[in-house]
């Protein structure tokens, strides 16, 4: 039975009153689409494709389609959409994001949106936040979806080619975003059209969007690949960074935790290897390679970050404690390691390609997303992806009551308090959820309970469907779970027998995070579907985040502040402060995601310029244009980058121009300059003597077999220099923060000289493309010469 609109909406806006009316025309639908049978039901799908064909707007079906999947749901799954759920889709399907707390049923929301995309045939891509849930929902609402005859597809890491192609190929493909994102960086590496598996992108509708689209793009998409490296400078720069002092010499920002060189330690390196300028562009390798000793040396402590085991350097675990087999750190920063202690230095970790989180989800028209906490981000959603947020009403009213903070002295006296209100809960038989930071702090949780002899669970080095079990079970009775905040998302936990009774499920956090947001996401683990329940939180003055964005202010906080016995602070001022400072730490935490954002719009540019070429290419797309346009643009910008030198232009510069534009067009009318003369002078000379050169190439690119192996060989060409590029890019983004000493605008500076080393990089593949073709032309005549003799 629905609840009473009036009773849900009364205070909500006019957006979900117009949801609303059309929940009310779904609901007028349901008797007749219960009146028909399993293939009559099956066959509206064929209808609303035949519709959608005859040129029918998708939102006029919306209705229709979203009433179909209501009843075939029923019939499946066993499963009735709610009517907030049906609101909950329409937001979804207009490209905005669902707020919908735990337990409210997001996953059937999906259903609805991802059905009506999925009949234009273009390919629905639904993300998740691990493979467990990705094949989940495929198994569970993939069944909804071809009972009405669409195709559903898996995307996961280490599938075959093949297969993935075929995923792709289907009306609705669930998988990991980052996989979505990594497949895309693959297609843009392959070397022939059918080794690509992706489809022009649609539509994206993203489980848990804020952890997809905000917590994950802290870090970008990266496929690496090994390179040679310098170990003589990498040795020769650990031995120099050794000598720098800190807040002297360099400077070490906690909040960020990143180092950077003073103008002292600056001049100390120039001095050192004799150079005059280590901001010049030629001097990009010394700064990248100067920069990683540094980290290595202030970041990376031995037998804490990592260890040293038979001349090999083994990173360790931070949260576990154990080494990590395999695993290495990308751009020179482990091999830097390796030179400050003084071993052998192995090959390099080198970016083949990268695209940020952000950037890859933008090339999507439409994208929907759900999550139950989001409001807090609107601002970023809005910015980045033009999504709205909609906080869609609960199916029942929250009776969750959460509790004020205690705040403690110390990290110690936090623990011991959490054991005894634990063991104070667990002896009513109520079950607790401790919800900790991170594996490090949720061991030390399990220390104290263990001093209580306390029996517990800990999600701690298991596998997503072991922790997904453990989390579905920690509502029942006497049950006590340790686990991080973010194990078992998307798992709704259920209260067992007599618990309600209890007080539900009582959620005990142990730290704020960096964001209000995943605090929040803690709190509705407790109270989901109108259930009781109890959250608080357990917090210590020297818990990290504090310690990081606050150091100052708490140092003086710590003169004021009284606390009890047990180490409880009672001022008002210890909770003002914490809220203040985890706000500090959202917006710091937004400054880095639009800082490293900013740089790759730069890049990003950048690269799909370089796609498209690569494009064309691949699909046969004005392929003869391609190459005639590099080899039009090559002596022009031959002749420009010999004038717009600071020199006078020589002689002897003459005659290399001469030996150059011979190569680019292999002809025997290439004049040789015996004055100097005028850059429009030599522009007008040479324009009759490519008039006369094109010929022979359009002659030779009508050669089938010419034309693939040119088209092979500008491929190779545009990737080698794209991966130089991508070095060039990183060394540029290292050192573009030192930027400001010098009162310059880092972000203005860094655009000015990107665009100075694109235009270095298409020069050169333009010069390495006219090279492979004259030598072409060349063969080609001769062959040509010896047959008419």
């Amino acid at each position: 039975m629905s609840i009473p609109i009036k009773k849900i909406f009364s205070a909500d806006s006019r957006k979900l009153r117009n949801f609303y009316k059309e929940v009310s025309a779904i609901n007028k639908l349901e008797s007749s689409y219960e009146s028909l049978s399993n293939e009559e039901l099956k066959n509206q799908t064929t209808i609303f494709k035949e519709r959608l064909l005859l040129g029918e707007d998708l939102m006029n079906i919306r209705t229709e389609a979203f009433a179909l999947v209501r009843e075939a749901s029923k019939r499946i799954l066993g499963m009735r959409h709610f009517d907030v759920q049906l609101i909950g889709g329409l937001v979804l399907s207009e490209g905005n994001i669902s707020e919908m707390p735990t337990g409210e049923g997001k996953t059937l929301v999906a259903s609805l949106p991802s059905y009506l995309h999925g009949l234009t045939g273009k390919g629905v891509h639904v993300i998740t936040v691990n493979e467990y849930l990705a094949k989940r929902d495929k198994e569970q609402i993939g069944q909804i979806h071809e009972f009405l005859g669409l195709s559903v597809g898996l995307n996961l890491p280490m599938m075959d080619p093949n297969d993935k192609k075929a995923a792709y190929a289907a009306d609705i493909t669930y998988g990991l975003g980052a996989e979505f994102g990594f497949d895309y960086l693959r297609d843009n590496m392959a070397f022939e059209a059918s080794m690509r598996v992706q489809r022009p992108f649609y539509f994206a509708l993203v489980d848990e969007v804020d952890s997809v689209l905000i917590d994950e793009a802290k870090t970008p998409l990266i496929i690496a690949g090994k390179t040679d490296v310098h170990p003589n400078l990498s040795h020769l720069c650990a031995k120099l960074s050794k000598s720098f002092k800190g807040n002297h010499d360099y400077t070490f920002d906690l909040h960020t935790k990143s180092v950077s060189y003073t103008e002292e330690g600056i001049e100390k390196i120039e001095r050192y290897f004799s150079v005059d300028n280590l901001y010049d562009l030629e001097h990009q390798t010394l700064y990248h390679y100067m920069i990683q000793s540094l980290r290595a040396r202030v970041m990376f402590i031995k037998d804490v970050d990592y260890i040293v085991k038979e001349g090999k350097v083994m990173l360790i675990d931070m949260f576990t404690g154990r080494p990590m087999e395999g695993r290495t750190l990308s751009n020179g920063l482990h091999q830097a390691i390796e030179a400050k202690e003084g071993l052998v230095v192995t090959e390099e970790n080198k970016t083949q390609a990268s695209i940020t989180i952000q950037n890859y989800f933008r090339m999507y028209p439409k994208i929907g997303g759900m999550t139950g906490t989001a409001k807090n981000e609107e601002k970023e959603f809005n910015e980045l992806y033009s999504m709205e947020v909609t906080q869609i009403p609960t199916n029942k009213p929250v009776i969750r009551k959460d509790l004020d903070d205690v705040i403690f002295d110390t990290v110690d006296a936090k623990y011991f308090a959490v054991a005894e209100k634990v063991k104070e809960i667990h002896a009513t038989g109520q079950p607790v959820l401790i919800g900790t930071t991170s594996i490090l702090q949720s061991e030390k949780v399990a220390d104290f309970l263990s001093k209580e002899k306390l029996q517990f669970e800990l999600l701690n080095a298991k596998t997503i469907q072991q922790e997904i079990s453990l989390i579905s079970l920690a509502g029942q009775k006497n049950a006590i779970t340790v686990a991080t905040n973010m194990a078992g998302r998307g798992t709704d936990i259920l209260l067992g027998e007599g618990v309600a009774e209890l007080g539900g499920l009582f959620v005990l956090g142990t730290e704020r995070h960096e964001s209000r947001r995943i605090d929040n996401q803690l709190k509705g683990r407790s109270g989901r579907q109108g259930d009781p329940g109890i959250t608080q939180f357990y917090i210590s003055i020297e818990d990290d985040m504090l310690q990081r964005f606050a150091e100052e202010e708490l140092d003086k906080l710590k003169k004021k502040i009284k606390a009890d016995k047990k180490g409880i602070i009672t001022q008002k001022s210890a909770s003002e402060f914490v809220s203040r400072t985890q706000r500090i730490c959202e917006g710091s935490m937004y400054g880095m995601r639009e800082y490293n954002l900013k740089l790759d719009n730069i890049l990003n540019e950048q690269r799909q310029t370089i796609y498209g070429i690569r494009d064309q290419l691949l699909f046969g797309e004005q392929i003869e244009e391609t190459f005639i346009r590099f080899l039009r643009d090559l002596p022009y910008h031959e002749i420009e980058r010999l004038f717009d030198q600071d020199a006078e232009v020589q002689l002897t510069d003459l005659a290399l121009l001469s030996i150059n534009l011979q190569k680019y067009m292999p002809t025997e009318t290439i004049p040789t300059w015996e004055f100097v003369t005028e850059e429009a002078q030599i522009i007008e000379e040479i324009q009759p003597i490519f008039n006369e050169y094109l010929p022979k190439v359009n002659e030779l690119l009508a050669k089938a077999v010419e034309k693939d192996q040119l088209r092979l060989y500008l491929i190779q060409v545009v990737d080698t220099h794209w991966l130089r590029h991508m070095e060039s890019m990183e060394r540029l983004k290292e050192g573009i923060g030192m930027r400001s000493y010098a009162q310059e605008d880092p972000m203005r500076q860094y655009e000015r000289e990107a665009l100075i080393l694109f235009q270095q990089m298409s020069y050169l593949i333009e010069r390495d493309i006219a090279i492979e073709i004259g030598k072409l032309v060349s063969h080609y005549n001769h062959q040509t010469k010896g047959e008419d003799l």
